[in-house]
């Protein structure tokens, strides 16, 4: 078997591991010859790719990045990637295709399976916002840094008896801001699935200094936004992959902040940084073990799928479920976060 690799969309931690592992499944398993597709989908488009032998992917496991280069697909480029699909099929001569990425990435391994193309798809995200799957590799290490970075925080705020807001990634879903703020003991959270009011932050914070606590820290995800008419904070304007480019809200908040309490807030966005570096072990593990199983997949003909978390266990579930809908944050779980703050 010919086996097809890429990577696709953000980069996360993990994205090596998982390559790493479907390399060595598929090789010292089975045999199988296994090319890896440069910078995502553009290089299957293009015809850009490279063998991946046991040497090729010698020492990645806790390296970050991706060895393959990623990048985002325009629609254009899509729809010309489903209308040629029986012909990549034949040109590159793969019996099945590996696309390792998010929402957008395996909304486009649905399309070109529903083409023709072989598909077995691995859920990469550090929002962890992807469907039918309990994790995503790259969450685990992304809510890591942000904590840390929080409990580095409170020592500098409590000097200065500051508010920090901390902003951290998380476009429609508010899992990283979740469990980050839990784990930091965020004095407040806010969420995309839940606009905040102003108003209420203020007297947390408010109430922390009468008791003494002089200084708080709110950990603000990058897509929450204020309830209407709390808060002046305008949409984004809509990128050429139909995304917003927000506007800042951690900045944002944190000047509605202290022009009403009258102490200095400061904002910190970790951006970038939370996607960099080595991936934890739990990261490494759950990437291994993705790629192993698809690789199981593709040769049991198991096309049209994707990897799944279920509690423990690794099981196979259908593209079209999993891009269906995004995974946000339940409402029992933003009032279990509220109840500790």
């Amino acid at each position: 078997m010919r086996i097809g690799v890429l990577t696709a969309g953000g980069d996360c931690p993990g994205l090596n591991a998982v390559i790493r592992s479907v390399v060595h499944r598929a090789v010292d398993n089975y045999g199988d010859e296994v090319i890896g597709f440069e910078d995502g989908y553009s290089g299957l488009l293009d015809g850009r790719y490279r063998t991946l032998d046991l040497n090729a992917v010698s020492g990645i496991l806790a390296r970050g990045g991706t060895i393959l280069g990623s990048s985002r697909l325009e629609r254009d480029r899509l729809r010309e990637a489903c209308e040629n699909a029986s012909d990549m099929i034949h040109d590159f001569g793969i019996d099945a295709l590996i696309p390792i990425g998010g929402e957008g990435t395996l909304t486009a391994a649905h399309m070109l399976s529903d083409a023709g193309l072989p598909v077995v798809g691995v859920p990469k995200t550090i929002d962890n916002d992807i469907s039918s799957t309990d994790r995503t590799f790259g969450f685990d290490t992304a809510v890591g840094v942000a904590t840390e970075a929080m409990d580095r925080l409170k020592t500098t705020a409590e000097s200065h008896q500051r508010v920090m807001v901390v902003e951290v990634m998380g476009r429609h879903a508010g899992w990283i801001a979740l469990e980050s703020g839990m784990a930091a003991g965020a004095h407040g959270i806010c969420l995309p699935e839940r606009p905040f009011d102003p108003a209420q932050l203020v007297k947390m914070v408010e109430e922390r200094f009468a008791r003494g606590k002089k200084f708080a820290v709110i950990c603000v995800a990058e897509g929450a936004h204020p309830a209407d008419g709390t808060m002046d904070y305008g949409k984004g304007e809509i990128d050429k992959f139909g995304h917003e480019r927000f506007q800042g809200i951690g900045t944002a908040l944190a000047y509605e902040l202290e022009r009403r309490l009258g102490k200095e807030a400061k904002p910190v966005i970790l951006g970038h940084v939370q996607r960099g570096g080595v991936p934890t072990a739990y990261d490494r593990v759950l990437a291994t073990r993705f790629g192993w199983h698809a690789v199981e997949a593709a040769h049991r003909g198991e096309f049209g799928k994707m990897t799944s978390l279920r509690g423990t266990d690794i099981m196979m579930v259908p593209l079209a479920d999993a891009v269906t809908e995004l995974k946000t944050v339940p409402k029992d779980r933003m009032d279990e976060a509220e109840s500790v703050f």
